[in-house]
């Protein structure tokens, strides 16, 4: 596969320290994600000494088929060993979506971003309004809520990554968006979660189909969407705490917005936009009102 180069860059919803460089990623308070695969470049892994595998020398275009296998291959075994130590299996068939996003083979191209219109800016909240829209969709629920998010990133990974049935790789969108649901009190995270890719334009009415049978091309209607946006790391701790951020802001503003049986818990959708190499990094928690449309 050459496809351009498959970048998640937009993937920032699970767990990390934010440190760059190989030598911090084992340390990490959450799990693998997307953001780590992209930032972990060809000098990381070049420097690591527990990564290196033995690539293979040689010359003219044979050598360097064997240089890029060896590459591919150490960067596997290095993201493996890390699994491991978090009870993820990265199984090997990730080798060639993990190459492509740890190599930018065209950081100029621009991503897409989700279509809005803005209704109303206050303070550091926006009401957006999102049309309705067509998107590739995971729903997982592993033993851990970590478990759950990286799960379906792999999964989004290889639909984008020509694992799909048009062969070709599809462009990156962002956000990428997390449906998360907590309890009443805001003090829970369900296990349950759907990991969410937006349909590039050129695709919308059309999409590409997934080899996957877990992963679902799902027409969204329109929503309003109180957004709030927030920086650093993203794990369960901090989701947590961007929600209960959230709800007190709306309640503050006295913002007029519904709730869809409170009791049973209520979603909400966390937004990432950036990587976790990025100086500042852009990642949003949103909450969509029900009552509009």
């Amino acid at each position: 596969m050459n496809g351009g180069g498959c970048r998640l860059n937009g993937g920032g919803v699970m767990g990390g320290d934010g440190r760059g460089g190989a030598g911090s990623r084992g340390h990490h308070t959450g799990l693998i994600t997307l953001e780590d695969l992209e930032s972990f470049t060809e000098d990381d892994l070049d420097s690591d000494p527990a990564s290196s595998g033995g690539t293979s020398q040689g010359e003219g275009d044979g050598g360097e088929v064997m240089e890029e296998e060896g590459e591919q291959e150490q960067l596997l075994n290095f993201w493996q060993d890390i699994g491991r130590q978090h009870r993820v299996d990265i199984p090997r068939d990730m080798a060639e979506p993990i190459q492509q996003l740890t190599v930018e083979l065209d950081s100029s191209q621009d991503r897409q971003r989700v279509p809005f219109t803005l209704l109303m800016r206050h303070d550091k909240m926006e009401k957006r309004r999102y049309e309705k829209g067509r998107w590739a969709c995971v729903c997982m629920k592993e033993e851990t809520y970590e478990q759950s998010i990286c799960g379906g990133f792999m999964k989004l990974m290889r639909y984008i990554c020509q694992q799909n049935s048009s062969g070709t790789y599809l462009g990156m969108t962002i956000p990428i968006v997390t449906l998360v649901q907590t309890d009443t009190s805001h003090s829970t995270l369900g296990r349950q979660v759907t990991v969410a890719y937006y349909i590039p334009q050129q695709h919308q009415q059309q999409p590409p189909m997934p080899f996957d049978p877990d992963i679902a091309i799902e027409t969204w209607p329109s929503a309003v969407v109180y957004s709030r946006a927030f920086s650093g790391s993203t794990n369960e701790v901090s989701i947590l705490e961007q929600i209960r951020t959230l709800t007190a802001a709306l309640d503050s503003a006295d913002m007029n917005f519904s709730l869809v049986n409170p009791s049973l818990g209520i979603s909400f959708i966390v937004a990432g936009y950036t990587s976790v190499a990025a100086p500042q990094r852009h990642n949003e928690i949103w909450f969509v009102d029900r009552g509009e449309a």
